[in-house]
């Protein structure tokens, strides 16, 4: 028989970290991190990492194991959980898989693809272009070779924009059509899938603008804004890295070049939080095994956990 993990999904500002911890609460449980921006070092406030406190009172997994120049990828965050879910099992508890990348999500429950290895040369040829034209251009280019996978990526997704040209290059095919042969794989243990979804979308962007304001503090000398001015200074990164495209880093990154005011800084940082919540919904509408949750209940964790009671888990 199968050991049984939990994935708790949902848009940024959904109380994903808040229920997952509720949980942890009630039975042994450890929590696995679904988040490309978690997994970055330094990278604190403009993530909303978790507290210290929150880290230490349950066991965390994949948070603060990079360093901001390095890259993280679907198949690195599969091969790891695949070997911590076996191992928290081993221990006794309950892998709690928590985050808003779906990206991360459905490569571990579909499999990784058949795609070549990135080819330095060729990026560096397709970035010399996109400093011509600009990311939205190359998005314009991919959307007149692989429409499918240009709608389903944000016009400024540099890695993924280079990534999907990369391919067609390479290839001669678009990642739409290579990703429609793709066999899926049965995962080693049984996954739960919760979805934490607003019934009010209105009530979640109010809950975004909130948190951004949170993390932008009331100046410059604290929140984000600091966070990044303190990446900057470490002179070895720049505005092109997964880790500064992230929402709310790339953003605050224009503000200290001077390309935009706090006011627009507030303004785009939302603005953007908005369109990643509205992307993260779109794939977990295709995902049908999942199990809704309303984000916006007094107590998501409660449902959730009336859920497992009910399996007997």
């Amino acid at each position: 028989m199968k050991q049984l993990a939990v994935a708790i999904m949902g848009p940024t500002a959904s109380g994903k970290t808040a229920a997952a911890l509720a949980i942890a609460r009630t039975r042994p449980a450890e929590i696995i991190s679904v988040d490309s921006a978690l997994v970055y070092r330094g990278m604190d406030i403009g993530s909303a990492k978790p507290s210290a406190e929150e880290l230490a009172s349950v066991p965390h997994h994949l948070i603060d194991i990079i360093d901001p120049t390095e890259a993280y990828s679907v198949a690195q965050f599969r091969a790891d959980t695949l070997r911590l879910v076996a191992e928290i099992s081993a221990r006794g508890k309950l892998a709690l898989l928590v985050g808003g990348t779906m990206m991360y999500f459905k490569g571990l429950t579909d499999g990784l693809d058949e795609l070549p290895a990135a080819d330095q040369a060729l990026r560096v040829l397709l970035n010399a272009e996109a400093a011509r034209i600009g990311w939205p251009g190359m998005h314009d280019k991919l959307r007149t070779l692989d429409p499918e996978t240009a709608a389903r990526l944000a016009p400024n997704d540099a890695q993924r924009i280079n990534r999907a040209l990369e391919i067609i290059e390479l290839t001669g095919q678009p990642m739409s059509a290579l990703l429609s042969g793709r066999t899926k794989l049965e995962l080693p243990f049984d996954l739960l899938s919760f979805a934490l979804e607003p019934s009010d979308r209105a009530l979640l962007h109010a809950r975004i603008a909130t948190r951004f304001d949170q993390m932008l503090g009331a100046s410059d000398d604290g929140g984000i804004v600091a966070e990044v001015a303190g990446l900057r200074a470490r002179g070895d990164l720049h505005a092109g890295l997964p880790s500064m495209r992230c929402v709310g880093y790339r953003q605050a990154w224009d503000y200290l070049d001077g390309n935009i005011d706090r006011a627009a800084l507030r303004e785009t940082g939302i603005i953007a939080t908005r369109q990643l919540a509205k992307r993260q919904l779109t794939w977990l509408r295709a995902m049908p095994d999942r199990v809704v949750i309303d984000c916006l209940v007094p107590d998501p964790a409660a449902a959730m956990l009336a859920h497992l009671d009910g399996m007997g888990k």
